[in-house]
């Protein structure tokens, strides 16, 4: 690590929000630099208590994360607050900024707001989400709250990251069925209708509750611990049903606390994550190598042009690479 790097970890953990924002932005960029970061702050991280908010676009995630922060800040909690927005086509940055979003929190200094892209990642987070969470745990966060764009089978990472996560619904937001069916009820610690002024929230918070019933009767996996997922309704934007979300949350906070499953969750989302890490450094290998080996680039061309069946050409790759196949 260059001293300027250091010098930053030193700032960073000494309190100073700008090292911070400079930190965040080297791992975002996956500067060289990043491995260095994370090791030096690892003994600072486990303390803060993650939450994951997810749903469909325009189901009012922000204006909930928004209203809960309040409501942690004047407990006394600090919070830190990721929001993961679809990358720009053009710049590869995020959509929305945050200078858009939460705009009453920006001169309290015990909030820190970022956004982020997603970079166009399969499952609606960018690898340097984890590392933000890292960063802001070390800096001393008590509670991080990540805001993800999307709901489906391909946004559900954010369940990976989070102690409890939180899925919003609207009673626009379609099919609550076919959603269940995109595994959200296997990710869901807790439901939360918004927008509940509007037609055809009763029947969604119905069926919700329902599914979760099935669920529960063994119709489905087991969870990991005994919890009865809770259907709330809210109207974040008229600040209703915010403090029973919190509560419920902290329910849900306790009860892992008190049977040893918050650990297990963060042992498994530590090895998860390992697991990432060694699926990107090979990917990001076996990519250079291929740019860089004429060898490598033939056996493409040959596959290409139809001269050779692609997992003959996958043993010669790990064979030129000197890897073991595993499916030899």
């Amino acid at each position: 690590m260059d001293e300027k790097t250091q010098e930053l970890v030193e700032r960073m953990l000494s309190g100073d929000q700008g090292a911070l924002a400079r930190l965040i932005t080297q791992v975002e960029n996956r500067d060289a630099s990043a491995p260095e970061i994370i090791r030096r702050i690892h003994p600072r991280t486990g303390r803060a208590y993650v939450v994951g908010v997810t749903g469909p676009p325009g189901a009012g995630k922000s204006s909930l994360v928004d209203r809960l922060t309040a409501l942690l800040r004047q407990g006394g909690a600090s919070v830190g607050v990721i929001a993961v927005d679809p990358s720009s086509q053009f710049t590869g940055g995020a959509v929305l900024g945050d200078r858009i979003r939460m705009q009453q929190h920006t001169l309290d200094a015990g909030v820190f707001i970022r956004s982020m892209a997603t970079r166009g990642k399969v499952g609606g987070l960018a690898r340097a989400t984890a590392d933000t969470i890292k960063l802001l745990d070390a800096f001393g966060k008590d509670w991080v709250l990540v805001e993800t764009v999307g709901v489906g089978q391909t946004e559900l990472d954010i369940a990976r990251q989070a102690d409890t996560t939180v899925v919003v619904l609207t009673p626009e937001s379609g099919d609550a069925v076919q959603m269940m069916k995109a595994g959200l009820l296997e990710v869901a610690d807790l439901f939360v209708v918004n927008k509940a002024d509007r037609p055809g929230a009763d029947p969604l918070i119905t069926e919700l509750k329902f599914m979760v019933h099935l669920h529960l009767t063994g119709l489905d996996a087991p969870r990991d611990v005994e919890w009865e997922i809770p259907v709330l309704s809210a109207e974040a934007i008229h600040n209703r049903g915010v403090e029973e979300l919190l509560v419920a949350i902290q329910d849900h906070r306790r009860l892992l606390e008190s049977t040893r499953a918050l650990e297990s969750r963060r042992q498994a989302r530590r090895r998860q994550d390992v697991q990432e890490l060694l699926v990107q450094s090979l990917h990001d290998t076996i990519s250079q190598a291929l740019r860089s080996d004429p060898r490598l680039a033939a056996i493409l061309d040959q596959v290409s042009r139809g001269e050779k069946d692609s997992y003959s050409a996958v043993a010669e790759l790990f064979s030129h690479l000197d890897l073991p196949n595993p499916r030899a």
